[in-house]
């Protein structure tokens, strides 16, 4: 009886990293072919730059295809090194994700406030050479969200140094809009839209990550489990 669950748990872990890894061969290849098709699109902040999308997909495809074959493999072959590395690299995650989200709830001022400072900060690089992909970011939120600027539209009147928003700010687009009437841009604060726009999808977001936290406490316990048993037996037949 015990052999015949622990054979199943087995298959079910061997299963659910399949799972994972085929899971994370998808997010690296989106990673890949955004890195490729949109790579004029870069982060909208000034001190990471390296923060895109793409480059995002590509590092967590990478690591989730690495946990899920050492899960997979670990498990088929009862591996304790790979079990055991399976399950040290689950935990360093979760308690990693633990870590972020306290720190985040306890800072969220300062992090609102440093976040709002560096995307200021980011607007001064809006159309200079080098800076394309900020650039196209830029535009492609302010026109997605209907928003101009940080906290106001008047953030870009001391990027221009003149009264003048990107022509993404206009209601209706136009070349060289932005040089017009301010009544024709779009006045609402992009970071409060943005972030009104998590607000709005945070139930989704709740659900994605008690999920991704249930998966991963599973997959500690199944190869933990395996791993101990692992032991046993080779215990036993030393």
């Amino acid at each position: 009886m015990a052999e015949g669950c622990l054979r199943a748990l087995r298959y079910g872990m061997v299963f659910f990293n399949l799972l994972f890894w085929l899971g994370g061969c998808g997010i690296l290849g989106v990673g890949v072919w955004l890195s490729i098709t949109q790579g004029n699109f870069a982060t909208l902040s000034s001190s990471l730059p390296s923060l895109s999308a793409a480059n995002l997909l590509i590092a967590v495809g990478s690591i989730i295809m690495l946990i899920g074959c050492l899960g997979c493999v670990g498990a088929v072959k009862q591996n304790r090194p790979l079990l055991l590395s399976f399950f040290i690299l689950l935990l360093l995650i979760l308690l990693l994700e633990i870590l972020f989200m306290i720190l985040f709830f306890a800072y969220q001022d300062e992090i609102d406030l440093y976040a709002q400072s560096d995307l200021k900060k980011g607007l001064q690089l809006f159309g200079t050479e080098g800076n394309i992909g900020l650039t196209n970011a830029w535009s492609i939120v302010q026109t997605d969200f209907r928003c101009c600027g940080v906290t106001n539209h008047t953030d870009w009147f001391h990027v221009y140094n003149a009264t003048r928003v990107p022509d993404s700010c206009c209601l209706e687009y136009s070349d060289n809009c932005g040089l017009e009437n301010p009544g024709t841009w779009w006045t609402a604060p992009c970071y409060e839209r943005v972030k009104g726009w998590l607000q709005e999808n945070l139930v989704a977001l709740w659900i994605f990550a008690l999920c991704t936290a249930l998966t991963q406490i599973l997959g500690l316990v199944f190869s933990m489990t395996i791993f101990c048993h692992a032991v046993k037996v080779e215990t036993f037949y030393a």
